[in-house]
């Protein structure tokens, strides 16, 4: 366990640890960007793409601004989920885990990192150790309720003892949060969820969750088990009407949640609040596009899922709402290269190559229909990495606005967080693909 200061000076030495000599360095650039199924040099990529190599990207916006916040401590063991928030007292908390997933790990091998900006993002300081534990984390997920000072921190608890290893269930674990009230500086012990209708539900838990008009708390998990050849996964939702006192487990217990029909799945999902008794929730599929569903009675029931317009890979929902709170905007990757495929293959480059490009469609009518996709930028560096899985990714992507300006999180490659800055006022100037001359 680090130190609870500061961490800097042991990532330094770690992240410039000497790579295997059959790899070449992370942050090489790639000779080539495969944008949208088709192979461009990198010294001749369509405009307006401009190769950004301090980021490690190639963007279609002048505009966006960004730095490399951390590295992970062990390169090759990576990092993950990156999720930020702006606290009460107005600071950026940004917490990840480092060290490896909790899911591939019997012993203790990462914790959860804290940096905190107390200028809008131009300087942060730390890592941090945010949660001084015995056991792996999975992500942060950040949830200030309406109208309070306090900062939860929900997600995936693999408390030791707790869950099970063995059978394909290592990734289904209790679902819990911390709070903190003071700014994200501590935070309390762990409270675990025991849904009424399932106290003994386990899962995984990492997208963001929301508020209803009506102050009722929603959160996205799923379970997996990966003795099923292929994978089978299933989607819930956990529903709160008394502030996270007591949940009820939707639409019901064990092994009843929704899935894609011909793919035995359903993932990660993303509640958002509309307004009043309305609710978006956008899902996670191997069928190649992001499914939703809605409910017009504050959360409590909910129409099976169908599929949005928004072509999507083996990859999760990243949904936010824009400055006005009702313009909803979604990060996705525009791109689906195995149809057929129920089960994600992290060896397989082209199925990879998928989460490389980063597009975003806006939708003015509550998700009912989505903007053309514009792009916003892809991956630019070269397989630096043994596996697909790490070097094209650009997934899980973190995202909030605030001073006129959409600030994302990405976990680069799993192994680095990038920082991105992005006026609101410019998401317009991005490019359709008709407009890339592909």
């Amino acid at each position: 366990m680090y130190s609870r200061p500061n961490l800097i000076g042991g990532l330094l030495m770690l992240a410039t640890a000497v790579l295997p000599a059959a790899a070449q360095s992370p942050d090489t650039l790639a000779r080539s960007i495969n944008l949208a199924g088709r192979d461009y040099a990198i010294t001749q990529l369509p405009k307006p793409l401009t190769v950004r190599a301090d980021l490690g990207i190639a963007t279609t916006l002048p505009s966006l601004q960004g730095q490399i916040i951390h590295r992970a401590r062990n390169r090759q063991g990576g990092l993950y989920e990156t999720r930020a928030t702006v606290t009460p007292n107005g600071d950026y908390l940004l917490m990840f885990p480092d060290g490896g997933h909790y899911g591939h790990a019997k012993t203790k091998t990462n914790d959860m990192l804290a940096y905190r900006s107390k200028d809008k993002g131009k300087t942060w300081q730390g890592p941090t150790v945010a949660f001084d534990i015995d056991y792996n984390q999975h992500g942060f997920i950040p949830f200030i309720p309406r109208g309070s000072n306090r900062i939860y921190a929900f997600g995936t608890q693999p408390v030791w003892g707790t869950y099970s290893r063995e059978d394909g269930l290592q990734e289904n674990a209790p679902i819990g949060y911390r709070y903190s009230d003071n700014d994200g500086i501590s935070w309390s012990e762990v409270r675990l969820i025991r849904p009424k209708n399932d106290p003994g539900y386990l899962g995984m838990s990492v997208m963001r969750m929301t508020e209803t008009a009506n102050g009722t708390w929603l959160l996205g998990t799923h379970e997996g088990d990966w003795s099923y050849k292929p994978l089978m996964t299933r989607l819930y939702l956990l529903r709160s009407d008394d502030k996270g006192q007591t949940w009820t487990l939707l639409p019901g217990k064990r092994h009843g949640g929704w899935h894609a029909k011909g793919f035995n799945r359903m993932d990660e999902g993303r509640p958002i609040a509309l307004g009043g008794n309305n609710v978006l929730f956008m899902m996670r599929t191997a069928e190649g596009h992001l499914w939703s569903s809605r409910s017009t009675d504050d959360g409590q029931t909910w129409p099976y899922p169908q599929p949005t317009p928004l072509v999507h890979p083996d990859a999760p929902p990243m949904l936010f709402h824009l400055s006005d709170n009702k313009t909803l905007i979604a990060l996705h990757h525009n791109r689906h290269s195995n149809p057929n495929n129920p089960e994600l293959n992290g060896n397989d480059k082209k199925q990879m190559q998928d989460r490389s490009e980063v597009w975003f469609s806006t939708s003015t009518d509550e998700g009912a229909t989505w903007s053309e996709p514009r792009l916003l930028f892809v991956n630019a560096l070269g397989e630096g990495f043994a596996a697909p899985f790490r070097n094209y990714q650009c997934s899980y992507i973190d995202l909030f606005v605030d001073n006129g300006q959409l600030h994302l999180f990405v976990p680069h490659r799993w192994e680095r967080v990038l920082y991105l800055r992005v006026p609101e006022a410019d998401l317009g100037k991005c490019p359709t693909k008709a407009q890339l001359k592909l």
